[in-house]
């Protein structure tokens, strides 16, 4: 359990960092007008932004949170998401299972496409730009509160 929880790890840490890479190259706040002017290599960074917020909190969602349950021998019978969440959040794991979900709800809005509304697609991107920095958070306080059962 550990090594895999490690190699989970790594991968987070990895989609993290190229997040806050993608973040450093992008001027925010966004516009409808400056996301018009895009060139291509900007519109690529854009889109690497965009993937990694969705990747890192789908899967730390998906399979960290599971991890730290049963590496914390918390996993017991939680078979709704909501209820990992509010564990994760009593054991100290996540700082709040309400900002999670949150979170949750910016990746849902990058499935969707608005190319016909820019004034949309900057408000989700500077949204997105401001809870980034939550995200990585979580994966930070994570990877402390596991450290107590390595």
């Amino acid at each position: 359990m550990k090594e895999a929880y490690h190699a989970a790890l790594a991968l987070y840490k990895r989609h993290a960092a190229r997040l806050t890479w993608a973040k450093s190259q992008l001027g925010f706040p966004f516009t409808p007008e400056a996301l018009a002017k895009m060139d291509e290599t900007s519109l690529a960074i854009l889109d690497q932004f965009s993937t990694r917020f969705y990747k890192l909190q789908d899967a730390m969602g998906a399979k960290l949170f599971p991890a730290v349950l049963e590496l914390s021998k918390e996993q017991g019978d939680l078979a709704a998401f909501i209820d990992q969440l509010h564990r994760l959040e009593k054991i100290g794991a996540i700082p709040s299972a309400e900002n999670w979900l949150l979170l949750r709800e910016m990746r849902n809005q990058f499935s969707h496409d608005y190319p016909d509304d820019p004034a949309l697609q900057a408000s989700l991107l500077n949204k997105a730009f401001r809870m980034s920095g939550d995200l990585t958070a979580v994966l930070d306080h994570i990877e402390l509160f596991a450290k107590n059962y390595l």
